[in-house]
């Protein structure tokens, strides 16, 4: 970036860009799986579709939490010559550097179906839910502390994602009207749209 300024994507919009796909992919595969009776049977996979939904959307909920608290500690405050990355550009460049993984998860969940129905599609819905959990923890952080959480855009993954990894030293941090989303990550409301 110019004069020294670095592109900055919201962190919490970076952690639900994948939340809506891994539902719907997880919604579709679990329904079709479903038509199967599987190796298990359809009841047997109904209740284990269940049962993994849950674990699946808490252990992604809770995963690295430590490491967002610790990153959002030591933020510092993005500077003047900083620019924010767009909420659209952002879910854009995830859902592109991840559409192969999404397409083979997705296959994989639907050839699972013949073995244990429904489970599959199950475990991708609960990582869908999972994500949004995680990201509205993130607003409510962002709300406690009146900021919003930014991270460098070139310290992503390759895919645009894992706005906590290795690579992440400190989170930036702006004021609370600062870009085009809401804490959380959601479109943010205009007061149009609100009346």
């Amino acid at each position: 970036m110019g004069r020294g300024g670095y592109g900055l994507a919201r962190v919490p919009v970076v952690v639900r860009a994948g939340a809506a796909p891994l539902w719907w992919l997880g919604v579709v595969a679990a329904g079709v799986g479903a038509v199967p009776d599987g190796f298990t049977g359809r009841r047997i996979g109904v209740y284990a579709g269940a049962a993994l939904f849950i674990v699946t959307a808490l252990v992604v909920a809770y995963s690295r939490m430590k490491r967002y608290d610790a990153l959002a500690r030591v933020a510092a405050r993005a500077g003047k010559h900083d620019v924010l990355q767009s909420r659209a550009v952002t879910v854009r460049n995830w859902r592109r550097g991840h559409r192969w993984w999404l397409a083979a998860a997705f296959l994989a969940a639907l050839g699972s179906a013949f073995a244990v129905p429904v489970a599959g599609g199950a475990v991708l819905a609960g990582a869908g839910a999972g994500l949004w959990a995680k990201a509205a923890r993130l607003g409510r952080r962002e709300q406690d502390g009146d900021v919003l959480l930014w991270v460098r855009v070139d310290w992503l993954d390759h895919g645009a994602g894992a706005p906590a990894g290795k690579a992440v030293r400190a989170f930036r941090t702006t004021g609370p009207v600062a870009g085009d989303a809401a804490p959380g990550g959601a479109r943010r409301r205009t007061a149009a749209a609100a009346r």
